[in-house]
């Protein structure tokens, strides 16, 4: 016994495994019946291994390293009090992140509001002809597109719009021009056009040279009565409308916007840069004319009154930006990290099955190791900082309007997957967790069905826009006839889709008929019908699961019968470690371990 106790191995005796697992902590026993062996330090879960079995202490070890691994977050705080440092990093985070998305949503909701309208403006006061009807955009659209047909409506075109900008100041809009004294610079036409290209229709002849020449040509000294077509010929600037491919006027124009300004805010200052369009590629007769703005942020030299708010308001959201870059750091360190020692892990148990069982893990086996919902939230970490860094630089810099978009687009899709991410932690819980199982049991299972349902889908697509583009304006383009065909399967603008459709050739009407019966009775009664009976198979699957038990992999296997000897000493030691919850569960904890170790 006194070489016992220099081991500090304790003796006891006991008729089951239960008393075994009772009867000592932190320390190891040793007597004719079994062992019992105990280390707080890793999992704190008893095992009783009598001698007569054949599982060495190694599997042991590597049973019980498995079994924590496993564990999720609730689990491995009641077995040792570790803190789900992830857990709250991600509760942290959904907080941050939702709150900055929501101001900048706001932000740029307000600025491609602002420049939208500008443009509106901007087409009433350069764009000949526009009305505002065009305006709303109504489907079937009730106007065509704005045209120009004759070659006096070209240089018409161009003389409202030099005169519209040179006279800026009637504009009820606060727009100014781009030069430090206000005064006027100078509109720059360019055009394309067919090095040669010459028509000789009387005689179906043509003189043509596809290599396109570009010309530009500044409008200067412009008065009133100014004329397009008279300066450009004293330029010597030809255009040949026969070979004329696409023409553009620009000029910029620059304006403050008051109604961003809030009690922290300062007015926003803009430059915008103006491009009228007139597309002749289609040399069809139609030349057509567009106005697009293009919205550049600037720097405001404001009133000083707001130079402190402008601070505090930029304060604010750096200090939100920051908080929101580090929180992403925290989160992408831990996950990497946890990634990371699962991969070794997982090389490690490989080796003791080959060292043990002479046979490697199977795949599932594998894949078990590899946590897809972390990979999710590095995605999201490196999205959400990505587009919070571009953030910043808007709020403080000169930034593009393509950038807003770009910010937008890694800020929404991480919010996306940020939330996403709470599916994990629902999952830990049975009622919600069986939505999750049933679409990772279904997955495959879909994604086969969803193969052969796209090949039919692209054979209809394809075959009705070869067919009816020419005829249905639905069905004009790739993508518009994928985008019918879509809304079709879901019971969207069936009734239009029919009556469109031109009777122009009346067997191609009959045979748009036979088209659209066959396909939207195939995919609604067919199908989707087979889409949802594959998802409810799935959903029967795991309500049986759930009753006879899940299938495990060779893993799972591998630590199951740890789990069924540690089981009723785990739900001891647990219960007791719970009532440190309470304020004397520093001194429930020792009781509990005092009563062990007796």
């Amino acid at each position: 016994m006194d070489n016992a106790n220099e081991h500090r191995v304790c003796s006891c005796n006991a008729e089951n495994d239960l008393e075994h697992n009772k009867c000592a902590s932190s320390c190891s026993w040793s007597g004719d019946e079994g062992t019992l062996a105990f280390e707080e330090t890793d999992q704190l879960n008893p095992r009783y291994v009598p001698e007569s079995s054949s599982v060495t202490e190694i599997e042991q070890i590597m049973k019980r390293k498995l079994k924590f691994f496993f564990m999720n977050p609730i689990e491995k705080w009641q077995a040792k009090r570790r803190l789900p440092c992830k857990f709250i990093v991600q509760i942290m985070k959904i907080i941050l992140v939702t709150v900055q998305l929501c101001l900048f949503a706001h932000s740029r909701y307000n600025h491609v509001n602002y420049t939208w309208d500008n443009r509106i403006a901007f087409s009433h006061l350069f764009l000949r002809g526009w009305d505002a009807t065009r305006e709303v955009n109504s489907y079937p659209p009730g106007l065509g597109p704005l045209a120009l047909y004759k070659i006096s409506e070209f240089y018409d075109t161009l003389d409202f719009a030099i005169e519209g900008y040179s006279n800026l100041s009637e504009a009820i809009g606060p727009y100014s021009y781009t030069e430090e004294d206000n005064s006027m610079s100078s509109p720059m036409l360019c055009f394309s056009q067919y090095k040669e290209g010459s028509i000789f229709g009387f005689n179906e002849s043509y003189i043509f040279n596809s290599e396109i020449i570009e010309t530009c040509a500044n409008f200067t000294n412009i008065t009133k009565g100014f004329s397009s077509k008279e300066f450009l010929n004293k330029q010597h600037v030809k255009i040949e409308f026969s070979a004329l491919v696409s023409a553009t006027l620009q000029f910029s124009v620059k304006t403050v916007n008051f109604k961003a300004a809030g009690p922290m805010t300062p007015p926003d200052c803009y430059k915008f840069d103006i491009e009228i369009s007139f597309d002749n590629r289609d040399h069809d007769g139609q030349m057509l004319l567009t106005l697009d703005a293009d919205a550049v942020r600037l720097c405001c030299k404001g009133d000083i009154e707001y130079t402190v708010d402008n601070e505090i308001d930029l304060i604010l959201r750096s200090i939100l930006n920051s908080l929101v870059i580090f929180i992403c750091s925290i989160s992408f360190i831990l996950c990497s990290r946890a990634v990371y020692r699962a991969q070794q892990l997982k090389e490690e148990t490989r080796k003791f099955f080959k060292a043990t069982y002479n046979k490697d893990l199977s795949v599932e086996g594998r894949l078990e190791f590899l946590n897809m919902w972390y990979i999710m939230i590095i995605v999201n970490d490196v999205l959400i900082i990505l587009g919070s860094a571009i953030k910043e630089q808007i709020e403080k810099q000169e930034v593009a309007s393509d950038q807003w978009n770009i910010c937008g687009v890694l800020l929404g899709t991480g919010n996306l997957l940020v939330w996403f991410g709470v599916l994990r932690y629902l999952g830990f819980f049975k009622t919600y967790n069986v939505v999750i199982l049933t679409l990772k049991k279904a997955t495959p299972k879909v994604a086969r069905f969803l193969l052969c349902a796209v090949l039919i889908y692209a054979g209809f697509t394809f075959c009705g826009w070869l067919i009816l583009g020419p005829y249905h304006m639905k069905f004009r383009s790739l993508a518009s006839t994928s985008e019918c065909l879509f809304a079709l399967i879901n019971g969207d603008d069936m009734y239009a889709t029919f009556s469109i459709m031109s009777y122009k050739s009346p067997m191609l009407w009959w045979y748009s008929r036979v088209y659209l019966y066959s396909f939207i009775s195939l995919y609604i009664y067919v199908v989707l019908s087979l889409f949802i009976s594959v998802i409810m198979d799935a959903y029967e699957t795991i309500k049986l699961y759930y009753k006879d038990g899940f299938p495990k992999n060779d893993v799972q296997e591998f630590i199951a019968d740890y789990i069924e000897e540690s089981s009723s000493s785990t739900e001891s030691i647990s219960s007791c470690y719970m009532s440190s919850i309470s304020l004397r569960g520093l001194l429930d904890v020792i009781c509990c371990k005092r009563y062990y170790s007796r």
